[in-house]
C-alpha cells in the first residue's frame, strides 16, 4: 500500500502513524533508535505491505500490470489503490479527505524532528503539494507518477501507467473494494495489539 492507505490504517494512534510513515526510510537496525510506540508503526507498515505483497486480489491487479511495467507493477499496484480509496474516501471514513489529510500533516509535523532526513525531505514535498489529497485525481496521479518514474533506478515508465488506470479503473476498483476491508481487519490485530 501507499502513503495513504497506511496513513489511513495507522490513524488510531499518532506514534503507530509515524512508524508506518517512516518504515520505508529505516532500514536494519536503525529501527532501534526509535520509541517501542514507534517501532511498532514501522513493523506495522512491514506487516500491512507484506500482507497485500502476498495476497491473491493484489497479485491479479499486479500481473495486469506486469507484462508492460515488470518489477515497477507492484509499486503502480499500490498507487492505483491509494487512487481508489481517494476517489471513494466517503465509503471508508466520515471524515471527509481533506479534513483527513492536513490533519495527519498536522500531527506528523509535531514528530518532524524524529523523521530520517530522506522521510524529512519526502514530507515537505508532500505536505507542499498535497500528494494525499491529490492521489483522488487523475491530474494529482500523472504528478505522482511522474515523480516515481524520475526517481526510479531503471527505466520504468511509469509516468505512462495512468492511462492503465484510467482504461481498467473499474477493474482495479473492484479487486481494491474486495480486498480492502480484507487489509483493515489485518491492520486492526496491529492497533488491537499495541492497545
Amino acid at each position: 500500500m501507499n502513503h495513504l492507505a497506511h496513513l489511513f490504517l495507522s490513524q488510531s494512534d499518532l506514534n503507530l502513524m509515524v512508524g508506518n510513515y517512516i518504515a520505508d526510510h529505516v532500514k536494519g537496525k536503525k529501527i532501534n533508535t526509535f520509541s517501542p510506540e514507534i517501532q511498532q508503526g514501522i513493523l506495522m507498515h512491514r506487516g500491512i505491505d507484506q500482507f497485500t505483497d502476498e495476497h491473491p486480489i493484489v497479485q491479479k491487479s499486479k500481473e495486469r500490470l506486469y507484462p508492460k511495467y515488470r518489477k515497477y507493477a507492484a509499486v503502480l499496484v499500490d498507487m492505483f489503490y491509494d487512487h481508489v480509496l481517494a476517489k471513494n474516501w466517503a465509503n471508508y471514513s466520515p471524515i471527509p479527505l481533506e479534513t483527513f489529510t492536513q490533519s495527519v500533516y498536522r500531527a506528523l509535523l509535531a514528530k518532524e524532528p524524529l523523521f530520517p532526513k530522506s522521510a524529512k525531505l519526502m514530507f515537505e514535498h508532500m505536505t507542499r503539494f498535497d500528494w494525499l489529497f491529490h492521489y483522488s485525481t487523475i491530474e494529482g496521479m500523472q504528478k505522482a507518477l511522474n515523480g516515481l518514474s524520475r526517481r526510479a533506478t531503471f527505466v520504468s515508465r511509469m509516468e505512462e501507467a495512468n492511462s492503465d488506470l484510467q482504461h481498467d479503473f473499474i477493474l482495479y476498483e473492484k479487486e481494491f473494494e474486495e480486498f480492502f476491508p480484507q487489509l483493515i481487519e489485518y491492520a486492526n490485530t496491529w492497533t488491537k495489539a499495541y492497545d
